[in-house]
């Protein structure tokens, strides 16, 4: 049986899947076998396990943490907002339907139940330590009775949780005594220690108010983190309301990302982001486009509604002219698909919409199907012209998730998928334009590929003039060190012996000695 702990928000977006991260990346280092686990999560950032399941990006991430390959037990339960107040289900890496949060509050979700019981069974026979990350807040009374992210999965899972406060936010004592004055006598007993997180300044200053929430609450604080810049793949776009664009440097190569209003899986673009001489902008207003090096239309979880949102506010219209003009334009997913011909919803599986015309940008024709893919896949590059001319068979990797099936018009196709999982096979993917200037991909995680990145920024580069220099980036490896660099810094501002204690772990954490 694990030893579980829990991390539970006075709200959302207060950094539990990050102080997740960094909790499973200490108890890997201090030799335990280490699990994350969310009952349920909703995000549009997903992600493709080994067998061909879905899960939360966050999960993933806090998987990779662990040292352990990402399996959908860690995330039973994913939803995936389309529109209208509805969302997509995922259970156990499959999708199951769509239903309105009226619907999913009322009934559905006391059915999935089972489900998580189950999911949370398997990984606590295998694993000797389960990170046990909660949803939104314990203390939403319109919903607690009937909520399976938070009390109920502590109490399932015999687990003390460390209740997480945003303190850069404000509020956070107020939120910390608040929450705790809302749930019930045995749900507060749970609560082993407090964290405040997130800030910034002198702890001196704040020692008055922690020795206060310590006699107020009769809950030690366990660590007081810093704001802290991790670099980690973000689990949802409500990051993307935090990001400001910069001004472009006369040096740097400029790529443009239309910020769509259902945008999935942009972790598609930290490899893009962390390159050197790179500046990466996220633009939904046509004024702002510019004229940047290279324009890429992202994922969407509501292609045809983010497509008729470009229509509408001229960004279609302004995209197509850069494009004539000679800007590259790259597609991925849902963006690839709004850059062909047609889109065809017959069986209205994504809108009401029968279908629409595309931007007409790529020779693609796509009919969306009640069957999902979800695959981790390798492949070969097979294009043309002067991105993917000079890669052609450099062997690449990444993850399909995608309704639909689109089918070539004319022309060849970008890439050659050569592996579903561990299933050989061989399906042409993508297209491109006859100049080669726009091409597009159902791959997922593309420009994680080092060798595949690298040559596109010396091609934008050169045709900026400027002089090449090779890509130093090794994305996987700078993953690694800060995975580590996360942990060291929460190790160091948070009191491991009585997290230990708390857990009543036999073994000691490991503390600052790794991720020098």
């Amino acid at each position: 049986m694990a030893r579980a702990i829990m991390l539970q928000g006075t709200s959302s977006n207060v950094g539990k899947s990050v102080l997740a991260a960094a909790l499973c990346r200490i108890f890997y280092r201090s030799g335990f076998r280490v699990a994350p686990f969310k009952s349920q999560n909703m995000a549009l950032n997903s992600g493709a396990t080994p067998d061909g399941g879905e899960m939360g990006r966050a999960q993933l991430v806090q998987a990779y943490a662990a040292g352990v390959e990402p399996r959908v037990e860690m995330n039973p339960v994913l939803l995936k907002p389309t529109a209208h107040a509805r969302s997509q289900v995922i259970l156990l890496g499959r999708p199951v339907g769509n239903v309105g949060a009226r619907e999913y509050h009322g009934s559905f979700n006391q059915e999935l139940w089972r489900y998580v019981e189950e999911a949370y069974a398997v990984l606590d026979k295998e694993f000797e330590v389960i990170v046990i990350e909660g949803a939104g807040s314990p203390a939403e009374v319109n919903l607690k009775a009937r909520e399976i992210a938070n009390m109920r999965v502590a109490k399932m899972a015999r687990a003390p949780v460390l209740l997480v406060a945003d303190i850069d936010r404000g509020g956070a004592l107020a939120a910390i005594v608040g929450t705790l004055e809302l749930l019930d006598e045995d749900e507060r007993e749970l609560v082993a220690g407090l964290i405040i997180n997130k800030f910034r300044g002198d702890v001196a200053l704040l020692q008055p108010a922690l020795e206060f929430l310590e006699r107020k609450t009769g809950k030690p604080v366990l660590g007081v983190i810093p704001f802290l810049t991790h670099g980690l793949p973000e689990e949802d776009s409500v990051a993307l309301e935090q990001v400001v664009n910069r001004p472009t440097a006369p040096d740097e190569v400029e790529i443009v990302v239309i910020k769509l209003p259902c945008i999935a899986n942009f972790t598609d673009f930290d490899a893009l982001q962390r390159e050197q001489g790179v500046n990466l902008r996220y633009v939904e207003d046509k004024n702002d486009l510019g004229n940047p090096d290279l324009i890429i239309i992202p994922g969407s979880k509501n292609t045809i509604g983010d497509l008729l949102w470009l229509r509408q506010r001229g960004l279609e219209e302004a995209v197509k002219g850069l494009a004539s003009r000679g800007t590259p334009v790259v597609g991925i997913c849902g963006g690839y698909q709004m850059l062909g011909l047609e889109i065809a919803d017959p069986g209205h599986v994504e809108t009401d919409h029968d279908g629409i015309d595309g931007m007409g940008l790529l020779p693609v024709r796509t009919i969306f199907q009640p069957t999902k893919a979800t695959n981790l896949v390798r492949g070969r590059v097979t294009g043309t012209g002067p991105f993917l001319g000079p890669l052609q068979g450099l062997e690449v990797k990444g993850y399909e998730i995608h309704m639909g099936s689109s089918s070539l018009a004319e022309g060849r196709p970008a890439f050659k998928i050569t592996k579903r999982g561990n299933t050989p096979v061989d399906i042409d993917d993508g297209a491109q334009s006859s100049d080669g200037l726009v091409w597009g991909t159902y791959i997922h995680g593309i420009w994680d590929n080092d060798a595949f990145r690298h040559r596109i920024l010396a091609v934008l580069r050169a045709r900026r003039g400027f002089v090449d220099r090779v890509g130093s980036l090794k994305f996987a490896a700078d993953l690694e060190r800060r995975f580590d660099a996360l942990a060291a810094a929460v190790a160091r501002h948070l009191d491991l012996k009585r997290l230990a204690a708390i857990m009543g772990l036999e073994r000691p954490l490991a503390g600052e000695g790794f991720g020098s």
